[in-house]
């Protein structure tokens, strides 16, 4: 198993207008993708975030189909693995080669992926994964959702910490150069994640930032931010790779 865990691999979602529909250049992830890219153009599945999003999910397939091509990565077909079809989870991760873990809203892609037993059978997975923020956040042993929707950060009952696939040690907060300055139900994410990170220790990367996770090997490539007991510091700058462990 291959494992790219990204911020966004196609620049920040959150800038007005369209979505490039291409992969970001920065800090060569697009080079490292085709060191790992199968010989022969991988049949791709996307495991959405939201399984009842049956339009949105296939949009997605049919917009990073476009962005891989474009980068000379071809796919023989991309699948989207929603509500419609979850029952066929094990045939589709024997048949598909490279996984998409898609973004969205955490928890609900957590409760997807543990209906479909996604934990236990991506384990023996061999092929390459790419994860895009909520899917990134979600491949972590332990999961740090921070909230973000209305609610959740005044909500005593809203679960911060979750069990996710198990694929990294590594927690994420993504889209930290957007998400860094904004709030939630009145309160600064800042002050969420400081608090949060008394508790257990995560690592902030902004778009254009990933961590790759191959031969046992965890490194980071770009601007990333440690936060831990209550501090945060820059661990990694933009344009060099960091080790993790």
């Amino acid at each position: 198993m291959t494992l790219f865990l990204t911020s966004s691999p196609t620049g920040c979602p959150f800038e007005p207008g369209p979505q490039p529909a291409a992969l970001d250049r920065k800090n060569g992830l697009i080079q490292r993708l085709r060191a790992a890219w199968p010989d022969e153009a991988p049949e791709g599945l996307y495991l959405a975030a939201d399984p009842a999003a049956h339009d949105a999910n296939d949009e997605a397939c049919r917009f990073f189909a476009g962005c891989f091509a474009g980068a000379g990565l071809p796919l023989d077909g991309m699948t989207a693995c929603d509500s419609r079809n979850a029952e066929e989870i094990g045939p589709l991760l024997q048949r598909c080669n490279f996984l998409i873990l898609g973004g969205g809203h955490v928890p609900t892609q957590n409760r997807f992926f543990s209906e479909i037993g996604l934990p236990a059978l991506i384990q023996s997975y061999e092929g390459v994964i790419l994860g895009i923020s909520a899917g990134s956040m979600n491949a972590a042993k332990i999961v740090y959702a921070q909230p973000e929707e209305p609610g959740e950060a005044t909500d005593p009952l809203y679960c911060r910490w979750m069990t996710g696939l198990g694929l990294t040690s590594v927690s994420i907060w993504p889209h930290y150069q957007f998400s860094k300055d904004k709030a939630v139900d009145g309160v600064p994410l800042m002050d969420i994640a400081l608090a949060d990170s008394k508790h257990r220790p995560f690592i902030a990367l902004p778009d254009g930032s990933y961590i790759l996770c191959a031969d046992g090997h965890e490194t980071l490539y770009g601007e990333g931010w440690y936060f831990s007991n209550g501090r945060v510091s820059l661990i990694n700058e933009e344009g060099d790779e960091l080790p993790l462990w």
